[in-house]
């Protein structure tokens, strides 16, 4: 897996810290991995789509539930 080099406000590396002391994560790590994979996805569905996006492709894994219509959130 590649490594990155953040920088982040204290503000936030504190609120990773209590997380992690609050046992919603085993450690700072799978913290920050976990939070920046669900940001990823919560951008994904609500910000701009690739172009190379299929449309009605991959529905389900974008809170789609078969209709057209409906989300779940």
């Amino acid at each position: 897996m590649p490594k990155v080099d953040l920088t982040i406000p204290e503000h936030l590396e504190m609120r990773i810290a209590q997380l992690v002391e609050q046992g919603e994560f085993l450690n700072r790590e799978e913290a920050i991995e976990d939070l920046l994979s669900t940001g990823l996805k919560a951008y994904k569905t609500s910000g701009p789509m690739d172009d190379d996006d299929e449309a009605g492709s991959g529905y389900e894994d974008d809170g789609m539930m078969g209709h057209e219509d409906e989300y779940v959130f």
